[in-house]
């Protein structure tokens, strides 16, 4: 069937869409090739999967509202009132269209660009691959006026697809237990869904997606509920993202247009902030790695915005020379594109590489921002001043660079004077810990494995990079103890460039070590915030961890235990107590030097038996957003945050 008689029959999707490219026997055995990972990080990917299936409808025109559900049996239920999966007989596979879908690797209606021009989901995995990862999935197909079903146990189906009643409705619903014998984790995290939806809400405008947790219910015993909206999309994101920033220009600049075959929506709006905060997509997916439209992007910035500032003789007075930094400090954009056949590169498999794209999204985004410079002068000057600024701040900080490099007092290799570091050179098996204090850092340092451990004291509070001019951070000495011990460069080859350098990262394994009370909850924050801004390519790789000191010891008798949760604690007293506390001896453990260097190398820093947690990236907008809201000035928000969060934290006052 060619394209041209698909469009010709007011787009029908039926089984001679769905072309099979290989089998699903591998998922079960290496699940963590097709969904990541499986951990929670995979448990969310499979709720991803079949929600992009139903976008990829909407996208086609023919879905407008995506019901989720977490049941409170911990199962998903997906439903949308898009065209249904075909049922009609497969001529190659010889069996229901619906059951090719459901239970070959790689079958779908993607494949065939007549049935869609352009679609998300992880290079065409989809259901199949969390049919398989799921001990039961239920599908019901509404279409023909009629109720189609099969079920389904690890992949393989309980009976050939059947009708089971009438409906004046159409779409698809679908419901699925993951496999407990394949995820470590199978207990669903309502705001990492909640985030994802808001993503796709926006991503999609127009798109109505509901999200109902029925395992919280309120004093009316109705489920917790939101509803995702968009009617502007990115125009909406935008403002979103930069809620709790302070706008240097109100307008979101906003270009929605179609370039050499390519759509491109894009929305870019300034602050008074020193950071640079750009989120691509393509097709939906997050390119958390760019590629070629964010490099589309960048040069038509600089390009257009330095023709203005030098036709209208505003760089002359200056007397410094513009970078590309210069033009994107304080700019937050989401670029979205849409790419019928996206080839993706990068370690994560999250970088666009089709060279096609570049032009495009150059071409649409140098034509609607000129037109917005020349229609807006005044906006125009204020930009222009920013980046101006920006320029002056990027010589700045590197004459204090390379200030600290000459007076600062270092150790043999150019290393912070405090930094107590490990005999061993290679980089896989070295591990830095960033310790709160002088004491802890005494205690982390006799603890130790000198052979693979390094140990770096803070003292105090570092700085807050969120609200600092970029230079001001160099002018901070912990903050430059943490640059150089890591190894991170900047402005490499005579640039001057923000874009940080790791290398010739020291350490692949970066461990905040911190008090458990309130200020080491905010010690954590500022130096996440610090990576997070900086060097995000440390959190990317994977490198960045918070340890978990003990939280209590118990006692009674001479049996000794230690406890992270308040959980483990009841469970020693129930246990050896007789579930009296007064039975049982406590010893809280508010800050790290309160343990003796053998209690603090075996409950946090040895390999086998601590706990670390890894910092990662799953959303960078929502993460932008957090960290923007949490460390910036407006105080708003952040009192919103807390009261809605508090009751998730275990924080001592």
């Amino acid at each position: 069937m060619t394209e041209e008689q698909i469009n010709s029959n007011n787009g029908s999707y039926s089984a001679e869409n769905i072309q099979v490219l290989e089998g699903l026997e591998a998922v079960r055995k290496r699940p963590a090739m097709y969904i990541g990972d499986i951990s929670t990080k995979g448990l969310h990917h499979l709720v991803y999967e079949v929600v992009d299936n139903s976008i990829d409808e909407a996208l086609a025109g023919y879905c407008d509202h995506i019901e989720v559900t977490i049941n409170e049996d911990n199962s998903i239920t997906v439903q949308d009132n898009g065209r249904g999966i075909p049922v009609d007989f497969h001529e190659k596979e010889k069996k229901s269209a619906l059951e090719v879908v459901m239970t070959v690797l790689h079958a779908g209606g993607k494949f065939d660009k007549g049935s869609y021009k352009v679609s998300g989901g992880l290079h065409g995995v989809g259901v199949s691959c969390v049919n398989a990862l799921s001990t039961h999935m239920t599908t019901q197909v509404f279409r023909n006026g009629k109720i189609y079903q099969q079920e389904y146990e690890c992949g393989h189906p309980l009976y050939p697809v059947k009708e089971i009643g009438t409906s004046d409705i159409t779409g698809t619903r679908q419901q699925f237990w993951p496999d407990n014998t394949i995820f470590t984790e199978t207990v669903y995290n309502y705001e990492i869904l909640a985030t994802r939806m808001r993503e796709l809400a926006y991503l999609n405008a127009g798109i109505k997606i509901t999200l109902t947790d029925l395992r919280v219910k309120d004093e009316e015993n109705n489920a917790k509920m939101e509803v995702f909206y968009s009617e502007e999309g990115l125009k909406e994101f935008v403002r979103y993202i930069d809620s709790s920033r302070e706008h240097l220009v109100n307008d979101v600049i906003y270009i929605n247009t179609e370039k050499q075959g390519t759509p491109v929506e894009v929305a870019i709006m300034y602050n008074t902030s020193y950071n640079e905060n750009i989120h691509s997509y393509v097709n939906n997916i997050n390119t958390i790695e760019g590629g070629t439209h964010l490099a589309g992007f960048r040069r038509a910035l600089t390009r257009t915005l330095k023709k203005y500032a030098e036709d209208n003789k505003m760089l002359e007075k200056a007397k410094v020379e513009i970078a590309g930094d210069d033009f994107r400090e304080g700019l937050t954009a989401v670029i979205s594109i849409k790419v019928a056949e996206p080839q993706f590169e990068g370690q994560t498999k999250t970088k666009l590489g089709n060279s096609e794209v570049m032009g495009a999204v150059d071409q649409a985004v140098g034509e609607a921002l000129n037109y917005y410079l020349e229609e807006h002068p005044k906006e125009a000057k204020m930009v222009v001043d920013k980046v101006i600024l920006a320029a002056q701040a990027r010589v700045a900080a590197r004459k204090a660079r390379e200030s600290v490099q000459r007076k600062s007092p270092m150790s043999g290799g150019g290393m912070p004077g405090k930094l107590a570091d490990c005999s061993s050179k290679d980089p896989e098996e070295c591990e830095l810990f960033l310790v709160e204090g002088d004491s802890a850092g005494g205690s982390a340092k006799q603890g130790r494995d000198r052979r693979f451990q390094a140990i770096l004291p803070l003292r105090g509070k570092i700085l807050n990079v969120e609200k600092a001019m970029w230079h001001k951070a160099f002018e901070s000495d912990e903050v430059n103890n943490i640059i150089q011990a890591l190894g991170i460069r900047f402005g490499v080859d005579g640039e001057d460039s923000k874009e940080a350098n790791i290398d010739k990262l020291r350490y692949k394994k970066v461990i905040i070590m911190t008090d458990a009370d309130v200020d080491g909850s905010h010690i954590d924050t500022l130096i996440m915030t610090l990576f997070f801004r900086y060097f995000p390519q440390v959190i990317r790789n994977g490198y960045l961890y918070i340890a978990t000191p003990p939280l209590y010891l118990c006692k009674k008798g001479k049996v000794e235990e230690y406890c992270w949760t308040d959980q483990q604690r009841q469970k020693f007293i129930d246990t050896y107590g007789g579930g009296s506390e007064n039975a049982v001896h406590t010893q809280r453990y508010k800050g790290l030097g309160e343990m003796n260097p053998e209690q603090l190398w075996s409950t946090t820093m040895n390999p086998e038996n601590r706990m670390l947690k890894q910092i990662s990236i799953e959303n960078a907008a929502e993460v932008d957003y957090i960290f923007s809201m949490l460390m910036g000035e407006d105080v708003g928000p952040r009192r919103d945050f807390i009261e809605k969060n508090a009751t998730y934290a275990n924080i001592d006052a």
